[in-house]
This record gives structure tokens, sequence and C-alpha cells, in this order.
């Protein structure tokens, strides 16, 4: 959340004093009721969201946090640099505040509403590329996920993938049983791609 008085010397600042320094002096000139506000929209985000990844992007200059954004925007994908105290107001009451350990230095979440391996496969591989983007921990379904649980899921197929391959042998499938196994969830998708592993493997 940008305001109009800053909006003309963003580009000089975020070069002067770097992208976090400048975030937070944006955080810091908040009043109550916008922080209250602000936080209330970030616990709805955090109820409706079907995974969150926390991140660390100290080190990342303005350029490759803007390329990092982008590439989420283009696949979805919701990126929110915000302060922790804030974080840690609007985590209360959500499956967020398992990870309230990690709101530490510079942090940036990554929301996504519909498939949750879409941000974790654009995060992992953006961080292959740039070693100072670490992933701190996530949380989906209501289970908290460490950094391995998110490169864990990283490597599933994506959702509609998955649906592809689970189903990708049954023949002359109804439309209205496609239209019903879109809305299976992803729980029961990945449960179903494990079981199929175990069987090729076997």
């Amino acid at each position: 959340m940008f305001f109009p008085a800053y909006r003309g010397r963003l580009s000089d600042a975020v070069e002067a004093r770097g992208f976090y320094r400048f975030r937070k002096e944006v955080d810091s000139v908040l009043t109550r009721s916008q922080k209250q506000e602000l936080v209330s929209e970030l616990k709805e985000k955090f109820d409706q969201k079907k995974i969150l990844i926390l991140v660390d992007f100290k080190g990342l200059n303005v350029s490759k946090i803007n390329e990092l954004r982008t590439r989420l925007r283009e696949a979805g994908v919701e990126f929110r640099v915000v302060k922790n105290t804030l974080l840690v107001r609007a985590a209360q009451d959500t499956d967020v505040e398992l990870i309230r350990e990690h709101f530490e230095g510079p942090s940036a979440v990554t929301l996504s509403y519909e498939d949750p391996v879409v941000p974790a496969k654009a995060l992992c591989q953006f961080a292959k590329d740039n070693e100072k983007l670490q992933i701190k921990a996530g949380v989906m379904g209501g289970s908290a996920l460490d950094a391995e649980g998110v490169r864990r899921l990283s490597e599933l197929p994506s959702r509609e993938v998955l649906l592809a391959q689970v189903f990708g042998t049954m023949n002359a499938v109804p439309r209205g049983l496609v239209r019903a196994l879109s809305n299976v969830p992803e729980r029961l998708l990945y449960a179903l791609q494990a079981v199929k592993d175990q069987k090729e493997a076997a």
C-alpha cells in the first residue's frame, strides 16, 4: 500500500535506501485505522487462501523483486511485503499463526487461492536462480510446511496436470463427471497420485 505523498519519490527512495527500508518507512506513516484496515484485509486473505508461503527477500535488489512479483502475478499468485508486527496481528485465529516463529527479518507472503503447487514451483525455481531469496515456511490446509516441505510440494504436478494424469486412462468420460472432478480437493488428488506412483514402482 503506497500513498500519494510517496508515489512521486518511489524510484529515488527505493534506489537510495533499499526496498525493505522504504517499505518500513511507508508502514511507519500508516495511521492506526489504516493499519487495522490492512490487518483485516490480510486476515480475510489468510482465511481464503489455499496456500501461503513466507519468504525472506533480503539481498534481492529492486529489479529482482519486481521480476519475482511479475512472475507470480502472471501465475495468478499474490505477493505482499508486510511488516512482521502486522503479520502477527493478521495471523491471529488463522492457521497462519502456525508459522508465527518465522515472522522475523524482511518478510513477504505469497498467496494462492487456487492451486497450491503453482506458487511453490514459481518460488523454488526463482530461488534456484537467485540464492538470496530464502523460503522460510508455508501453510496449507491447516498444516505448517517447512522449507523442505515447500520444495517437495513444488515437485508435484500442478492440479490441472494431476487431473489429466489420474483420469487420463478413462475413456469417454461424460462432461458432467469432468466438471464434478474439477472440484475434487487437492489433497485427494495428491493422494491418488501417490497411490498411482506406488503401483507403478511395484
